[in-house]
């Protein structure tokens, strides 16, 4: 059995609303190994991106807990969640989350350069020729169109080597065809790398791209489908 990079256990995440209390997630539990695809899919209040957010300690658990690469999460201080996070995620996100003052190079060394990783400029080149972005380096996100940016998103994603990338409405931005390029690319990337992905999508067809598809409702797991053979 592949490593296991994920674990989500009884995961339920509350809030106060009024008087009550108002549960976005209800015990959810599932678990990831290194190398696997999954969707996680389901309308909008269904918890989906709540759920995404407590996997990559960005936010914490109500009850339950999560482990990432063999690490409890909800055990841990904010700080130590972000070490974990830098050493072992990368992200996609549906509004690119480029920083508007660097060119397309310069965010796609970010993260390397936050390690104190010298000399990563040739790296982050050869990421952003890797998805067709060679002549547009020195670009500023405003001078590039939404899916030049996701393109630019994706490099810096995959420049830390990641072991999890959390892909959040990766193509909710974009039209049709750059929609269809990006998931080209993702999955691609993915795959070269050996990286697990988890996203979270509206789109059935992107969904259908990974191994497995887990259904969310009411903040509830309310389903797996396998897709592809694990």
């Amino acid at each position: 059995m592949s490593q296991l990079v994920l674990l989500a256990e009884e995961l339920t995440k509350s809030y106060p609303s009024g008087a009550a209390q108002l549960t976005v997630l209800d015990k959810v539990s599932f678990a990831v190994h290194q190398g696997n695809t999954v969707a996680i899919i389901g309308p909008s209040g269904s918890g989906k991106t709540t759920l995404l957010g407590l996997c990559a300690g960005l936010d914490v658990a109500s009850s339950g807990t999560i482990s990432l690469m063999g690490f409890k999460l909800n055990a841990m201080s904010e700080d130590d969640r972000a070490y974990i996070r830098n050493q072992y995620v990368g992200f996609v996100f549906q509004n690119f989350q480029l920083l508007a003052t660097l060119t397309a190079l310069e965010n796609v060394m970010v993260p390397l350069e936050l390690r104190g990783v010298k000399n990563v400029s040739a790296k982050a080149k050869e990421l952003l020729s890797r998805v067709g972005l060679e002549g547009r380096m020195h670009h500023y996100p405003s001078q590039l169109s939404g899916g030049e940016q996701q393109r630019v998103a994706m490099a810096r994603a995959f420049i830390t080597d990641p072991k999890i990338l959390f892909a959040d409405e990766p193509t909710g931005n974009l039209d049709e065809e750059n929609s269809h390029h990006i998931t080209d690319l993702l999955f691609t990337l993915n795959k070269e790398q050996g990286t697990t992905l988890v996203l979270v999508t509206h789109n059935l067809e992107l969904a259908r791209k990974t191994e497995r598809i887990l259904r969310m409702k009411g903040g509830k797991l309310v389903e797996e489908e396998i897709v592809a053979a694990l």
